[in-house]
């Protein structure tokens, strides 16, 4: 039987969780205009910590930003000329809120102390003169703090890029069950973000859920028969009553998962019309989910502008004389006009979907900025 030495058995989890001394060097900046202060505090703490310093507010801002990857804990004296600690620290908030922040101040006055908390996000005061174990203390215990968080982000970072790498391998594996449609959720994806970058530019958790929803849409095909999916001829009713079950197992497939939201809903409404004659629930109008709307006109598109197995592709001024002729009864007529009016720039992102999707990606980006909200 294998021995495992329970020793070592969590250590590399450890590692990760925990930021300790061995291997990590944690940098504190340290702002004061009296020297001897500075002296004292870089005394009590030598040996720890990487040291930054410096002799006003201003000088500390400089720093701070140059060194924004690498301070974890800031200690500032509270009275200073020119720019006062409080104002100080209230500055470096905005610059790096999650850099942990002590106030040394000579001040007991309750109201004082509490405003300064409040305006700095502060994570202790400490009053002078001060005690070096208390202040060492204090520091261990923010160090603690920064560490954790930073872990926790870290972790939560990893998550997502692996949840957005799975829905990519998903999406990548469902277009490969049909040669015919090898990167067709890709570039849905693609032109549904272009669509939807033209109302609501800044809203990016929208533009998240509409890339997640491009990738997704055709995942409930995944429970059609082959030789349905990839047949070279027209469909029989009963097999366009199999085919037309994909968005309905598509929202059953994602409806479960917390992170998704409503992609569950916009998925399963991408086959709706604006006339009310589409599936599976003859919506009509606003009744349809944005998302699914914006949808319907990439897929559409690209269905059209792509070669299947039972026709050629169709010319891009084709395809969209076909989204002009279909306005207001199968598209959202502004949505289609949008679209219509950006034709040039979808067509050159036909010919190139791989560099505009990089462009557009929202999921991307949000992964190398490090932003893990929704999860």
């Amino acid at each position: 039987m294998l021995s495992i030495d329970k020793s070592l058995q969590f250590e590399g989890l450890d590692n990760f969780l925990y930021a300790t001394k061995e291997n990590v060097t944690n940098t504190i900046l340290l702002v004061d205009d009296e020297i001897n202060n500075l002296q004292l505090i870089k005394r009590a703490l030598r040996g720890k910590y990487n040291i930054l310093t410096a002799s006003q507010g201003q000088e500390g801002l400089d720093v701070l930003k140059q060194n924004i990857d690498k301070i974890c804990l800031i200690i500032s004296d509270h009275k200073m000329p020119v720019m006062e600690g409080t104002e100080f620290l209230e500055k470096a908030n905005k610059i790096a809120p999650d850099v942990i922040k002590i106030l040394l101040t000579g001040f007991t006055d309750i109201e004082i102390l509490t405003d300064a908390v409040n305006k700095c996000n502060l994570f202790q005061y400490i009053t002078k003169p001060f005690d070096p174990n208390e202040l060492i203390a204090v520091v261990e215990s923010g160090v603690e703090k920064f560490n954790l968080s930073s872990s926790k982000s870290l972790m939560m970072k990893d998550l997502k890029e692996l949840f957005y790498k799975t829905i990519k391998s998903i999406s990548a594996t469902l277009d490969a069950k049909d040669a015919y449609t090898h990167g067709h959720s890709m570039r849905v994806t693609l032109y549904s973000l272009m669509l939807a970058s033209t109302i609501c530019p800044n809203d990016l958790k929208f533009l998240e859920n509409v890339e997640i929803a491009g990738l997704l849409h055709d995942i409930g095909k995944i429970s059609i028969p082959q030789r349905v999916l990839c047949k070279p001829g027209r469909l029989t009713d009963d097999e366009f009553v199999i085919m037309k079950s994909h968005p309905v197992c598509s929202e059953r497939l994602v409806e479960n998962i917390k992170q998704l939201g409503e992609v569950g809903q916009w998925v399963k409404a991408h086959h709706e019309k604006w006339d009310g004659t589409g599936y599976p629930d003859k919506l009509k109008g606003e009744e349809i989910p944005l998302c699914a709307r914006i949808v319907a006109i990439a897929d559409t598109y690209d269905a059209m502008t792509s070669t299947r197995s039972y026709r050629s592709a169709l010319l891009h001024e084709v395809a969209i004389e076909e989204i002009k002729k279909c306005s207001g009864t199968q598209f959202d007529p502004e949505l289609a006009q949008k679209f219509i009016d950006m034709q040039d720039k979808i067509k050159e992102a036909k010919e190139d979907p791989e560099k505009f999707y990089k462009q557009y990606s929202v999921l991307q980006k949000l992964i190398d900025k490090g932003i893990t909200g929704g999860f």
